[in-house]
């Protein structure tokens, strides 16, 4: 593994190697101000939110710098009769919602697809698409797949007896995979990807599109995610679904109103890790107003506010998604390891420095199995949505890496 440090060094373009490794500084404060972002600015800055239907809380970045994508994806759904899940049921009817943008070109190869992270639907990648970003659907057929399980798609909230609520089966990201890979073949017509991109879940989902269907790509690119969930991860997410259910009004998962206190519950242990625990000494929701005006404020919204709408069963669901994630587990494959050395495709690996959902130790555990990727650590206080472009460095080193890799595979 090659190793690049120094605080002087800046970020180069992904060169496709065996685990190329780019670091900037010890510090991460550090190296956002290099990248031309104080963190202890305060007000100065504006932040740029990630729509919080999108990435897990209900205010918005809003973005100074650059506007939101001027193209709205237009909306489809694909049925799959009689599905059957890794678990073996069989669901009488399955949909996955998904949202497009541009057009498939006649040599069919511009097609990319960017599928969904954590309760999110297909506007989640704004941050990367649009005139200025790496993706421009005036050029790409871009395609935002929605997640099982996220109320749109087929999920326990929308699906009838005897599957409603609790009763919904455990889908799996090789469920998900499986689905979308049926869709872009049998309704989009789509034979091959320039790219798979994804963002949290949506970067579990890369990683397994690489593991699955290893020629049916020319790359992926995972932000803020792992191709396997970990130990620290599961108990996380049981620590969160244990504050969910404890609400009696939860009743097994047959409430008859939402478990309002098991979901505030559940938002606040949630919030405890979303960003850095510099994030919040540093006090960086000041730099901008929809956060809240003082701490106390902060905290509330992220408690009453965290994810708008959310049905009980359909966030457990992704949880039990996220915590059950391992592409070593993908048949014939024995361990993570086996399965990542699997992979045929360059992979642009970017973590958080700050993340605490996917540590940056896991990334780096998992980079060194993979035999053509480009490990690019996001120097961030932000934590797991600087995978999502959180501050207007986030979205800078994003698009920068993003786009200089799409431009590398292409020349290949």
């Amino acid at each position: 593994m090659h190793i690049k440090h120094g605080a002087n060094a800046s970020p180069k373009k992904p060169v496709l190697q065996r685990c190329i490794l780019e670091e900037w500084t010890s510090g991460a404060a550090n190296s956002i101000m290099l990248l031309g972002f104080n963190p202890t600015a305060g007000q100065g800055n504006s932040v740029r939110f990630i729509a919080l239907s999108l990435v897990f809380f209900s205010v918005q970045f809003a973005h100074a710098q650059a506007p939101a994508a001027d193209a709205e994806p237009v909306q489809h759904e694909f049925i799959i009769k009689n599905f059957k899940t890794e678990s073996g049921t069989v669901l009488p009817e399955a949909r996955i919602v998904y949202g497009t943008y541009g057009k498939l070109n006649a040599k069919g190869d511009n097609a990319i697809l960017l599928p969904s992270h954590y309760m999110a639907e297909m506007h989640g990648y704004g941050w990367l698409i649009g005139p200025g970003k790496a993706l421009d659907p005036k050029k790409l057929f871009l395609v935002t797949s929605e997640l099982f399980g996220n109320g749109r798609s087929s999920s326990p909230s929308n699906t009838p007896e005897p599957f409603h609520g609790p009763r919904f089966p455990i889908t799996s990201i090789r469920d998900n995979v499986e689905a979308v890979h049926r869709m872009l073949t049998e309704q989009l017509h789509v034979q091959h990807l320039r790219a798979v991109i994804g963002f949290s879940m949506g970067a579990q989902q890369a990683f397994q599109w690489a593991v699955s269907y290893p020629d049916y790509m020319d790359g992926i690119v995972a932000t803020s995610g792992t191709a396997k969930t970990y130990g620290h991860g599961i108990v996380r997410l049981e620590g969160q679904i244990a504050a969910l259910t404890a609400d009696p009004v939860f009743d097994g998962g047959d409430y008859s109103t939402q478990p309002t206190k098991g979901i505030q519950a559940f938002s606040m242990v949630w919030t405890g890790w979303l960003f850095s625990q510099e994030w919040w000494r540093q006090e960086l929701w000041r730099s901008n107003d929809s956060f809240g005006k003082n701490f106390d404020e902060v905290v509330e919204r992220f408690r009453t506010n965290f994810i708008p709408g959310a049905d009980a069963n359909n966030l457990i669901l992704h949880m039990r998604t996220w915590e059950y994630h391992d592409v070593g587990k993908t048949p014939p494959f024995k361990d993570v390891e086996a399965a990542l050395r699997s992979i045929k495709v360059p992979v642009l690996y970017m973590p958080s420095a700050t993340d605490l959902y996917f540590p940056v130790t896991d990334a780096r555990y998992e980079a060194a199995f993979i035999p053509h990727c480009t490990l690019a650590i996001i120097p961030s206080l932000w934590g797991h949505p600087a995978g999502a472009g959180a501050s207007p460095a986030d979205g800078k080193f994003l698009n920068e890496h993003v786009a200089s890799f799409l431009a590398g595979i292409a020349k290949n």
